[in-house]
């Protein structure tokens, strides 16, 4: 066989893996993925609007990990959104403020760190929840425009809105308003807080959304930020708040499932979760879960990371890795990847009345997958089990003539899948 034949093989096979991949990446398109709330969730919303370094991660250390290079992600690499999209066979959703108008692929992130319920916290420098839900509408209409009426709501009805929010109302008091509780009760500003994200949630239904994700509120006294105003322990009051919220916030779910057609939601217990792991850090593989990996001051609870926020001077751990907060008072990407599996797959003690997988309507499409990945530490890029099996494929074509050929210009008998990837200029992770 001559190599202008074996160019001509290589090029039909990679041709039809890229019309198969296409194909198949049209045929998930009413799968989508709308994303709202605060840190927790926000992959780089406040690069795009006017505000400070305190409520952006744009900047060295953050996102270093994974994407080499800072995202606006508040951690060293992927978020919980990031890996539910890789789940749910979707791509990164992107930022809603950073999409071009024809450029809608799985979603939309609408998230925005510093954001709350309640319209007047950080405001002028956060895009607020109500905002966010503004935002929702205005994409509907896009999509209407681009797609036709019909295809835009069957994308909003059958997408998964993944909200997470509440924490910075509950610990704006304990930085800016230390008497805030003298004059209001615990309960009635949680209650408040509730309301706000009742109306949105009701607001969503209204565009057409109609299966939830809601992420809880963590154990917000035993963050980084907390330790040092409680000598090293964590803030009773702060986990007081967290604990109301997410009572509220699962009894108004229940509510709005039994009375409004069609309802669906998923409610994960991230007080549960992250307790688990700052309280018994070796059970899920960490060695520190009270300091945060970047930071300064004792635990380093300094919001300094990065050298931005007015205090240049920070630590940085040499393994984000072992940590289970990456600054003072976000998780690292190994927490937020055992987070993200919970949701996923989940039992029903952890993320009830059904876990994400059910949520999405997934039956077992991704459970080998999970198995495979799980607690595995490394990079895996976004790549769905259909391509890997065409790049096996490919690699395997390659071996076989090259092997057919003797040693030619790009073959010798001990090449190996790794090595062909360089020839192909395919990343190594991508090879299963």
């Amino acid at each position: 066989m001559s190599t202008p034949t074996l160019h001509i093989i290589l090029f039909i096979v990679l041709a039809s893996l890229f019309i198969s991949t296409r194909g198949d990446d049209q045929s998930r398109t009413d799968v989508a993925l709308f994303i709202f709330g605060d840190s927790v969730n926000d992959v780089g919303t406040n690069n795009y609007i006017n505000t400070t370094a305190d409520f952006r991660a744009n900047f060295p250390p953050y996102c270093e990990t994974f994407f080499r290079h800072p995202t606006g992600r508040f951690s060293n690499g992927r978020l919980i959104v990031d890996f539910i999209a890789e789940y749910a066979n979707l791509p990164l959703i992107p930022p809603y403020l950073q999409m071009k108008d024809d450029e809608f692929m799985g979603g939309a992130n609408f998230a925005s760190a510093g954001a709350g319920a309640l319209g007047d916290t950080y405001e002028g420098f956060v895009v607020d929840l109500k905002m966010q839900l503004k935002q929702l509408e205005q994409l509907e209409k896009k999509l209407e425009k681009e797609m036709g009426s019909e295809r835009a709501k069957k994308i909003i009805k059958e997408g998964v809105y993944l909200i997470s929010i509440g924490s910075s109302e509950y610990a704006l008091p304990f930085f800016s308003n230390p008497t805030l509780f003298q004059s209001i009760s615990m309960e009635d500003y949680v209650g408040m807080v509730i309301g706000n994200i009742t109306t949105v949630l009701k607001g969503i239904y209204e565009v057409g959304g109609r299966k939830f994700a809601m992420i809880g509120i963590g154990q917000l006294g035993c963050v980084p930020i907390m330790r040092p105003a409680e000598n090293g322990s964590c803030s009773g009051e702060a986990n007081k708040l967290a604990q109301l919220h997410n009572v509220a916030l699962t009894s108004i779910l229940a509510k709005l499932e039994a009375q409004l057609q069609g309802f669906e939601y998923s409610y994960f217990d991230y007080y549960t979760s992250g307790s688990e792991r700052i309280h018994y850090p070796s059970k899920y593989g960490f060695k520190e879960a009270e300091t945060a990996c970047c930071g300064s001051g004792p635990y380093r609870a300094n919001s300094s990371c990065g050298g931005q926020r007015g205090e240049k001077e920070f630590s940085l751990c040499h393994d984000p890795e072992n940590y289970v907060f990456f600054d003072s008072d976000h998780a690292s990407e190994r927490a937020n990847r055992q987070f993200a599996q919970l949701m996923w797959n989940g039992s029903l003690s952890i993320i009830r009345p059904r876990n994400l997988k059910a949520l999405f309507k997934h039956e077992g499409s991704n459970a080998k997958e999970l198995k495979v990945r799980k607690g595995r530490g490394k990079r895996v890029d976004y790549i769905t089990q259909p391509i890997k099996l065409w790049v096996t494929l490919v690699m395997h074509l390659f071996l076989y003539v090259g092997q057919s050929l003797g040693p030619p210009k790009y073959f010798r008998k001990d090449n190996s899948i790794r090595e062909i990837t360089s020839i192909l200029r395919l990343k190594p992770s991508m090879v299963p």
